[in-house]
């Protein structure tokens, strides 16, 4: 740690963490060599000189690697955390002391704290927010409306921040850009699907050390996170059981092979349950008490709302700690419901996060979304748009070749084919 680093405005754990957090940033940026590429360019090219960005993020090895990047491009940037138990305090402690990064985020803050991190935040007085909910958008529009003038733009990465945003567009309240980096096919495609899948389980196993082999799970929701719990859960030897509310996605899961039920009707049967909606109370009072004495519930959608957990305080007669990260409810019934991570996401919570591999990408859809808006400050309407094609597909390039795989091109012959409406067949 230098003096410098000392002075760096921060609320973390413990900079005597960021020896342990270096090392595992480095390891991390192994799996991520496309951030890296753009982080070179960053560095010559500074887009954001002058700039003044916060994050509200999951404070981990990966996302260490978007706020180097950022910053070699010249940006000002503050972190804070946008959950109370993703934060890797090691990593916070590393960012402040070696890379001189403000950083306002402690592992198990409570809601007070978080709030008062994001008024922190935006005392920086930001051009560019990377949001992960909304929240720090939602709190300066309804807030801080004399700030909102020096915003070039947002960007959102999570499903539930893009419906709130969509929210804020019908109410006419959104009156900047904001990237849709969540729906970017760089993004959802991998790090929704592979990354919740596997790191969905990761946290589930660290908490309980249980077998999923032969257990019946129950998937609320399948998006591209509920597709890839259920895929990665039916490939460890569980028997997947999905809920949904939409028709669509509905067949879809029947057609790959999960058994598709109400969770009236799920929650008698299941073992195991994960929320992966984006929405509230999907696991609600009537339900717990349909469940098994045992039943396991986690949520690795976002918010810690989408399970009930005051309707099921509300029916405990004892609530006990069990293991870390794990919660036994003793319900008046006489059985018993235990919660992982305190319904928080279970994969960030008891483990850590995405693999490095996956949040590459989604992260330099990130970087490059706020390069976009920089470099199209007073060109975009207000409202949300998303990360242009040539972008995503530059990702994915740039992805294969530092995996060593090539791909096919078109000939000129094919290009003309498909480019013309009087060849024919």
């Amino acid at each position: 740690m230098t003096a410098t680093s000392a002075r760096i405005k921060h609320e973390v754990k413990d900079l005597s963490l960021a020896a342990l957090g270096r090392q595992r940033i480095e390891w991390a940026g192994r799996e991520m060599p496309v951030l890296r590429q753009i982080r070179d360019r960053f560095a010559t090219e500074k887009p954001f000189a002058g700039i003044r960005l916060i994050a509200c993020c999951h404070i981990t090895t990966e996302t260490a690697h978007l706020a180097i990047a950022l910053k070699a491009g010249g940006a000002d940037s503050l972190l804070i955390a946008s959950n109370p138990l993703s934060t890797q305090d090691d990593v916070a402690a590393s960012l402040v002391a070696d890379h001189e990064i403000p950083v306002f985020a402690l592992k198990g803050e409570d809601n007070d704290t978080y709030h008062r991190h994001v008024q922190i935040a935006l005392d920086h007085r930001p051009n560019v927010i990377i949001d992960d909910g909304s929240d720090v958008v939602a709190t300066l529009i309804q807030e801080r409306q004399h700030q909102v003038s020096d915003i070039i733009g947002t960007t959102e990465e999570t499903t539930t921040g893009i419906v709130r945003l969509q929210a804020m567009l019908r109410d006419g309240v959104l009156t900047f850009p904001a990237m849709n980096v969540n729906d970017a096919d760089t993004k959802h495609f991998f790090d929704n699907r592979y990354g919740t899948g596997q790191s969905t389980l990761d946290g589930i196993i660290r908490a309980t050390n249980i077998l999923l082999a032969g257990k019946t799970m129950v998937v609320a929701g399948y998006g591209w996170c509920g597709k890839g719990t259920a895929m990665r859960a039916r490939g460890m030897g569980a028997n997947v059981v999905v809920t949904e509310i939409d028709p669509i996605r509905a067949i879809e899961a029947v057609m790959d092979g999960f058994r598709v039920l109400p969770m009236a009707e799920a929650a008698p049967v299941g073992d195991l349950f994960v929320t992966v909606t984006g929405n509230k109370h999907v696991i609600r009072a009537e339900h717990f008490e349909a469940m098994k004495d045992g039943a396991i519930v986690c949520n690795s959608g976002h918010f810690d709302i989408e399970i009930d957990l005051k309707s099921l305080g509300a029916k405990a007669t004892e609530v006990k700690q069990v293991r870390n990260f794990t919660q036994e409810y003793r319900l008046q019934n006489g059985k018993s419901v235990v919660v992982l991570g305190e319904g928080r996401l279970i994969n960030l919570a008891a483990a850590e996060g995405h693999p490095s591999a996956v949040m590459d990408m989604s992260f330099a859809n990130q970087a490059l979304a706020c390069e976009y808006l920089v470099k199209n400050q007073g060109k975009l309407e207000p409202g949300l748009h998303s990360i242009p094609v040539e972008v995503d597909k530059e990702i994915a390039r740039l992805k294969l070749q530092a995996m060593g795989i090539n791909i096919d091109t078109l000939t000129p012959d094919q290009i003309q084919y498909i480019n013309s409406w009087t060849s024919g067949t």
